[in-house]
């Protein structure tokens, strides 16, 4: 039997609708569109797209639910042309495809969301079969934010911990991630799923809601706080490594119990043109690091490298470019401070 290679990636595909308007109005006003465009949204769509823009040169394949409408159309024509492998990539005739409109006031840059949970509220335990990958590691996401995969199981907590057990049980790698959801849903909802798993990445806001610690003090990474949070995380069952991400950068603790950190892009503010999908180019960074068992502290200079390329961006991966170029943001504008 030939070795696992490449990331499987499940969970949320939506189609970003994104939208300039002149201002955003009140109640029954009326505002223009100025632009428009459409994006990949959603963990698997986001990290699966980075990966491909990075041409890191493993296979990449996706599980999920679309409807059968032009957006699902559309997705799988962009996962054809990005060499994306949509075999578990399902249709279904229930629901639409999800998609949220994104609505950017051009003065501003400041961002409203509607969101339609189509058919990725449809997606369940029976959807995945990994006995038909080869892939090494198995990502899910976003936890909170799929109906089916949230609702309770009686043996692992959750349906995406049964999911995520799945997934290690047919010899995968496991991780995942969660919406940024504010609600007090995080510890009901994670953690069961953190003992299925061998990496978990989260943002300092995610973490703080799934530990009740608070990780920032005064508005700044507070470090002693960081490493309680990530070693409870790890102590809640996660198998190798915690990582969080913030817009200061980074950090990880595995087994051994050391807080690595790493500073992110002193990217200039012109150089910003949005945040969408940072988080997910970061895990995408991350995750290819891991996939090549590199040094924990270079996949995360991988991850906020490739975050830093994000940003120059209106969408969510149209600015990622390959992995060599990415790391070379970090040697043109430098780092921000260190964390500690």
């Amino acid at each position: 039997m030939s070795a696992r290679s490449g990331i499987l990636a499940g969970g949320n595909w939506i189609v970003d609708k994104l939208k300039v308007v002149d201002f955003y109005p009140q109640q029954d006003a009326l505002a223009n569109i100025l632009a428009q465009s459409e994006g990949n949204g959603g963990s698997p769509f986001n990290i699966l797209m980075d990966l491909a823009h990075m041409k890191v040169g493993i296979p990449l394949a996706g599980v999920g639910l679309i409807g059968r409408d032009r957006d699902g159309e559309w997705t799988r024509h962009q996962c054809a042309s990005h060499g994306v492998d949509t075999t578990q990539l399902r249709t279904t005739d229930m629901a639409p495809t999800s998609y949220t409109d994104v609505m950017t006031v051009k003065s501003t840059g400041r961002r409203t969301f509607f969101h339609q949970r189509g058919a990725n509220a449809l997606l369940d335990v029976a959807d995945f079969d990994f006995t038909k990958t080869r892939a090494r590691l198995f990502h899910l996401g976003y936890l909170l934010l799929l109906d089916r995969l949230d609702s309770p199981d009686e043996e692992f907590g959750t349906a995406a911990a049964r999911v995520l057990r799945n997934a290690s049980a047919a010899g995968l790698k496991t991780s995942l991630d969660v919406v940024s959801e504010d609600s007090q849903r995080f510890a009901s909802l994670v953690l069961p799923a953190l003992k299925q798993v061998d990496y978990a990445l989260l943002n300092d806001f995610e973490a703080e809601r799934t530990t009740g610690l608070s990780i920032r003090r005064d508005g700044e990474i507070d470090p002693a706080a960081l490493e309680k949070a990530c070693r409870q995380l790890l102590d809640a069952g996660v198998r190798e490594w915690v990582v969080l991400h913030f817009p200061e950068g980074a950090a990880a603790m595995g087994r051994d119990g050391k807080l690595v950190t790493v500073s992110s892009v002193a990217l200039p503010s012109e150089e910003i043109i949005g945040t969408v999908g940072a988080g997910d180019a970061f895990a995408a960074g991350v995750l290819f690091g891991l996939h090549e068992n590199a040094p924990i502290e270079t996949a995360l200079t991988y991850g906020t490298c490739v975050a830093a390329a994000c940003l120059r961006g209106i969408g969510t991966s149209d600015a990622v470019r390959p992995l060599a170029e990415c790391l070379k943001l970090r040697e043109k504008f430098g780092a921000n401070a260190p964390l500690r």
